[in-house]
């Protein structure tokens, strides 16, 4: 194991020759001499474990160094020792309160110095060894609450007797509209991972109704037309972001901008933004897939499509971003092919509402 990287800075060379004395057998030694130099080398690799800083600089002093560093995502969990000759009660806390970790009045003892840098070390390798373990756990819980909700999607798609990778693509053509939109990368995380779940409703409607042959009567329509209040209803009563976001979903996806759609009749943008999204990726990737009651429409007449229906069955700013996501079909589409999934006999979820 590499020993550790200190980062000595003072302006001083007599007293960086000090540190260096007392420090040099037992790590590996970087320095700078003034405030902008050791704002640098903090960012370069490899990056120090630990900065030893003097307060009273030229310039940039200690007190400002600190702050920067702890304002900076990449060197903020570097723990900082102020070695300084101010000594004053009112110094020690102002280092404290800018981020330091501890404070070491000169002259120093270079066995004082010793062992607070290797107690400091000591505990923020163990912080870095908790947060690798909470992460990889965090990591694990993820892939497992997608897997489920993966799963769950495809009940859904089952029932429905479609076979293929629907759910799967239309999900990152939702991602990758959000991210077109301006919306943070969390948001449109959260959308990819709820998309699967939006005809979870499906669950609740009879088979005799959700697998006629013919075309539906009025009455086998409105109880179609049920499932996205039930899968809102699945889907409710929990707080966390996700399944807020799943219910609402499932319960808007067949809301048409212009108030024609249902189960409510939403019009615009009393349509939830989720919503309006998952309209247009779930048409797309319906509409440009093949089923055994229709073959599938080529992209330019898809998207001519939803170029007609912007304003009417599609929030037209959602088709206009469209444009930024087509680049990226192809690869999408080859990620989760049907073909692959017919080939694996037992793969990914499947297609569109053909009766919805």
């Amino acid at each position: 194991m590499n020993p550790a990287t200190l980062l000595l800075v003072d302006d001083v060379p007599e007293n960086i020759h000090v540190l260096r004395e007392a420090l040099k057998d037992s790590y590996q030694i970087k320095v700078a001499t003034s405030g902008e130099k050791a704002l640098a080398l903090a960012r370069t690799m490899p990056r120090p474990d630990l900065i030893l800083l003097d307060v009273m600089m030229p310039g940039m002093d200690g007190w400002t160094v600190c702050k920067k560093l702890k304002a900076d995502p990449m060197t903020a969990p570097v723990p900082v020792i102020f070695v300084t000759a101010m000594g004053e009660v009112s110094d020690e806390s102002k280092g404290f309160a800018v981020g330091a970790v501890d404070y070491i009045t000169k002259p120093i003892s270079p066995a004082i110095v010793r062992a607070r840098v290797a107690t400091h070390l000591r505990l923020y390798q163990q912080e870095r060894a908790l947060e690798a373990l909470v992460q990889k756990r965090t990591e694990e819980l993820e892939a497992t609450r997608e897997a489920v909700i993966m799963r769950l999607g495809r009940a859904a798609e089952y029932k429905d007797n479609e076979t293929g990778m629907h759910v799967r693509r239309m999900s990152h053509y939702a991602y990758e509209l959000a991210l077109a939109l301006g919306l943070p990368e969390d948001w449109a995380k959260v959308l990819r991972t709820a998309a699967p779940m939006h005809d979870v409703g499906k669950i609740g409607i009879p088979d005799a109704v959700l697998k006629k042959p013919a075309q539906l009567d009025e009455g086998e329509w409105q109880v179609m037309r049920q499932h996205p209040a039930i899968g809102a209803e699945i889907l409710a009563n929990d707080d966390s972001p996700l399944m807020t976001m799943a219910s609402r979903i499932a319960l808007c996806h067949h809301e048409k901008f212009d108030g024609s759609g249902y189960p409510r009749g939403l019009k615009g943008e009393e349509i939830p933004l989720e919503g309006r999204i998952i309209a247009v990726a779930d048409v797309f990737d319906a509409l440009t897939s093949r089923r055994p009651y229709k073959e599938a429409w080529s992209i330019e007449d898809t998207v001519a499509f939803l170029d007609k229906e912007s304003g009417h069955h599609f929030d037209p700013k959602v088709v206009k971003a469209f444009a930024q996501v087509l680049p990226k079909v192809p690869a999408i589409r080859q990620a989760f092919s049907d073909a692959d999934a017919a080939a694996s006999s037992k793969a990914d979820p499947q297609a569109p509402q053909s009766k919805a």
